[in-house]
């Protein structure tokens, strides 16, 4: 092989390395998850309202964007309660800057939460996939919706539960039996990860 092939060689392998850091993060390729997958990998779920929400370079990489988000929290259903919450996310993609990756102040939300990195960083497990909007339904209860509209979220779920030895009450069922997508009535969204997460049935 001649100097110019080798070349050619090794620039396509380094252009096949950097390209995942090259890409926006809003399309950046993320493995589809199910919900005992996202609650299993997570440190911390929980609900509330979004307070604050600030753009800000990190502290001690200050060439990165993040965004520092506090919640007014409602229930811990993994993790320690506390009244309020804040969490950081780094911010690559231009257009997630301008819109703060989709916070904003007042905001009902479920976050399922990855355990933070050494730089303090966390973002919810499967990005938008544990990132769940909180609104009333047609009939005026409440129900989540995450950032793929609830897409594969039961996937093979079952089978896992009876792995472990979970078994789900008929209403659990009921939504886990629920066609690809759309909203989630929450309560039994919230027990559903409770009985993955070990931490007992609602309060």
């Amino acid at each position: 092989m001649g100097r110019g092939s080798v070349a050619v060689v090794v620039l396509c392998a380094n252009l096949f390395i950097l390209a995942p850091l090259a890409s926006p993060q809003s399309n950046a390729l993320i493995l589809p998850r199910n919900l005992g997958e996202l609650v299993s990998e997570s440190q911390v779920v929980v609900q509330g309202w979004v307070t604050t929400v600030t753009l800000t370079p990190h502290p001690q990489l200050r060439n990165l964007m993040t965004v520092v988000v506090t919640l007014q929290v409602e229930d811990t259903l993994k993790g320690v309660p506390e009244k309020t919450f804040t969490f950081q996310q780094a911010v690559i993609d231009r257009n997630d800057q301008r819109q703060k990756m989709g916070y904003r102040a007042g905001q009902h939300v479920l976050l399922i939460l990855m355990k933070p990195s050494p730089y303090g960083l966390t973002s919810p497990a499967g990005m938008e996939q544990g990132h769940f909007r909180i609104e009333r339904s047609g009939g005026g209860a409440l129900a989540a919706t995450n950032g793929l509209g609830n897409s594969g979220l039961f996937r093979g779920l079952a089978s896992q539960l009876k792995t472990r030895g979970l078994s789900m009450p008929p209403e659990i069922q009921e939504v886990m039996a629920k066609p690809e997508g759309g909203s989630i009535p929450l309560q039994p969204l919230k027990d559903l990860i409770r009985a993955i997460a070990g931490t007992g049935p609602t309060k």
